[in-house]
């Protein structure tokens, strides 16, 4: 029998909420506060634009603490917002990413108001969008912009009960080739755009910077996301865009990447999305007390890099560290996403002794403030 049944139960209602549109989200957004609330915890409600954020506090303290998470998804099959558990496993859209987090951390931190962390303040920031792949600011930047600080945030993202300190960047560019119409009875007599569109794409896979390297990195990734061409069957494509998505490593230059994207073939090449890599020090005090809290329930011994983008490059863009942490699974965006149901129990409780552990920190957090407003 699972130890794990209210961990388990609450990630079950989350993921069937469809939360890949606006609708579903501001059902699952008035579900999430309601659950919050019925459990005793002060909850505080902002809309940016469209959005609306959830943020709820525990504690009192002077070192502060973020669990972040988000709560839309990708879209997915229908069959996909119904959680269905097989042996240890929970599976269904957003179990691993990150709706069992996400659940995890509504518990954490009403453990937390019940019993509130000594020295520390918490506060739970739930925010709809950090799926989103449109222009623009999201939510976390808009909070961000509106003065939310802290000594450190936990982007509660898949990473197998590792602390990832790392992300790569990310660069999605719009890219317009032009070719030569014909009757589709006649290709030769044309040029055909697709086909030149996916000749440039392979070019671009083996740039130069695709074989860059890191300790916490073999690679960047280079993504073909979405294609469009054409507008007749009979006829040869004199135009087609590609979505590419590109993803570099810490220490790249996004500018030389561009450079060399541009000079692989004829086109036009616009950036969709551009955001930097994430890069926390390893060493930072706080970073190695959560390694601590989670090494008390898992092997959580090592610092990790992190191949997807996230929310903490939001807040490492105004110095303050961010990491992501969250509990084992698989399959995020995919067919067969899960979650291990026995990891958001340990998942929780790590979060609730790291709380209490950095409230302990106050005397050092403030030596470590000191110093970097020196640097």
């Amino acid at each position: 029998m699972l130890d794990d049944v209210e961990e388990a139960r609450l990630a079950e209602r989350l993921i069937a909420h469809d939360t890949s549109d606006a609708a579903g989200l501001a059902v699952a957004t008035d579900f999430v506060s309601g659950w919050l609330e019925g459990r005793g915890a002060d909850v505080t409600r902002r809309t940016y634009e469209d959005r609306e954020v959830l943020i709820a506090h525990a504690g009192n303290g002077p070192v502060k603490i973020i669990f972040h998470g988000h709560l839309d998804v990708v879209p997915g099959r229908p069959d996909q917002f119904a959680p269905r558990i097989d042996g240890d496993r929970l599976f269904g859209r957003g179990a691993y990413d990150m709706k069992g987090a996400l659940g995890a951390m509504m518990l954490a931190v009403c453990d937390l108001h019940d019993r509130p962390p000594e020295g520390a303040t918490v506060e739970f920031v739930m925010v709809p969008d950090e799926e989103r792949a449109n222009p623009g600011r999201n939510a976390s930047e808009m909070l961000v912009a509106d003065g939310l600080r802290a000594d450190m945030v936990i982007c509660g993202e898949p990473t197998d009960m590792q602390v990832g300190v790392q992300a790569k960047g990310v660069l999605i560019l719009e890219i317009d080739v032009e070719g030569r119409a014909a009757h589709g009875s006649t290709p030769w007599l044309g040029d055909n755009a697709v086909l030149r569109a996916l000749e440039l794409y392979r070019r671009i896979e083996s740039l130069p910077f695709t074989n860059a390297s890191t300790p916490l990195f073999a690679r960047p990734s280079v993504n073909l996301g979405r294609i469009s061409g054409g507008d007749a069957v009979n006829k040869v494509p004199d135009a087609c865009r590609i979505d590419v998505d590109i993803r570099y490593l810490p220490g790249q230059d996004p500018e030389e990447i561009l450079r060399q994207v541009r000079d692989a073939g004829p086109a036009r090449v616009e950036v969709s999305i551009a955001r930097p890599p994430a890069d926390t020090d390893p060493d930072h005090p706080l970073v190695t007390a959560l390694i601590g809290a989670a090494s008390s329930y898992d092997d959580c011994t090592t610092s990790v890099g992190r191949n997807g983008a996230s929310d903490a490059v939001a807040f490492l863009e105004v110095g303050v560290p961010a990491v992501e942490f969250g509990p084992r699974g698989a399959g995020h965006h995919g067919p067969d996403e899960h979650v291990d149901l026995p990891s958001l129990a340990i998942y929780r409780r790590a979060l609730v002794d790291f709380a209490r552990a950095s409230g302990a920190m106050a005397p050092l957090m403030d030596a470590h403030r000191g110093g970097e407003a020196l640097a």
